[in-house]
């Protein structure tokens, strides 16, 4: 299961996927409880900290990604990799 996360609006969530063309979920954490618990919300400057979580089916976070600088795509390759790895 893939899911994206922001602080943004379930309005302004569906507005982004739709514009994007995202073929996944996006969830809008608007009182901050998921990236607070995440440890995605480091400081007070309203933005989420682009992380990617690698989670088992067991709800172990098995890997995290800083996404901070990081080429998108090629992010998307490694995550993909890591999970054919687990698999």
């Amino acid at each position: 299961v893939v899911l994206g996360v922001s602080f943004d609006t379930v309005e302004a969530q569906k507005h982004f996927a739709d514009d994007q063309g995202f073929p996944y979920r996006l969830l809008a954490d608007t009182d901050r409880t998921m990236g607070m618990a995440y440890d995605a919300d480091p400081s007070d400057n309203g933005f989420a900290r682009r992380t990617t979580y690698l989670i088992d089916p067991e709800g172990t976070i098995v890997r995290t990604y800083d996404l901070r600088g990081e080429d998108l795509e090629a992010h998307a390759g490694v995550v993909l990799d890591d999970i054919r790895a687990l698999s």
